[in-house]
């Protein structure tokens, strides 16, 4: 694949997938009892949290699959099924139960960058695709259109409040429904790759 093609894809890919409105407005949520110099030290944090869980999680993708014994067809249709389920909650707008915030805690790292922002089908999607990146070259630029992706959702912590102010809770929960719609729609692609790549050996025989 071209290179500035594949950049495009996984960075448009990632960027649905980390959902930046839906976790802004998380993040809003979390830090509302934070001021303005403890937030943003919550959203740099949280930030380089989910660049190191990310980078990480595409890394051991291959390996992983190879030390379970797991093909990478059958996780496709496993992790996409989870972010269908994901992108499903986001369009119904069903309410997360990992929001709780408490002073004595530090909620960059958890929930903030995991689950919330790196969450089951991130998972799923992230590992897929270091299976799937298997020259060096690609995966240099796999991980630097990964690595756009995460700053775009640095940058909309940084900026929640004003994002906040020009879109209000309802201009948030409108985006937040459209991605949603592009995760169930990647999902059925993921799913549907899976599937297809799991019968062909059995319509080939046939």
């Amino acid at each position: 694949m071209d290179p500035l093609r594949l950049f495009l894809t996984v960075f448009l890919r990632f960027f649905f997938l980390l959902t930046p409105f839906a976790v802004v407005s998380a993040f809003l949520t979390l830090t509302r009892d934070q001021d303005h110099d403890e937030r943003r030290r919550t959203a740099v944090r949280s930030t380089v949290a989910v660049i190191v869980i990310c980078l990480a999680l595409s890394l051991i993708g291959k390996h992983l699959f190879v030390l379970f014994g797991i093909t990478l067809d059958s996780f496709r249709v496993g992790a996409g099924t989870l972010l269908f389920l994901s992108g499903v909650r986001m369009v119904m707008g069903q309410k997360r139960d990992d929001l709780a915030s408490s002073d004595e805690q530090d909620v960059a790292v958890v929930p903030l960058a995991m689950p919330i922002v790196v969450g089951p089908g991130t998972t799923g999607a992230l590992l897929v695709m270091g299976a799937e990146l298997t020259d060096m070259g690609q995966r240099l630029i796999g991980a630097g259109a990964l690595l756009a992706a995460i700053l775009v959702v640095g940058a909309a912590f940084l900026l929640a409040d004003p994002i906040e102010r020009v879109l209000g809770p309802r201009g948030l929960a409108i985006l937040t429904k459209l991605a949603g719609l592009f995760l169930t729609s990647l999902a059925a692609e993921i799913i549907f790759t899976g599937v297809v790549n799991l019968l062909m050996p059995a319509l080939r025989t046939g």
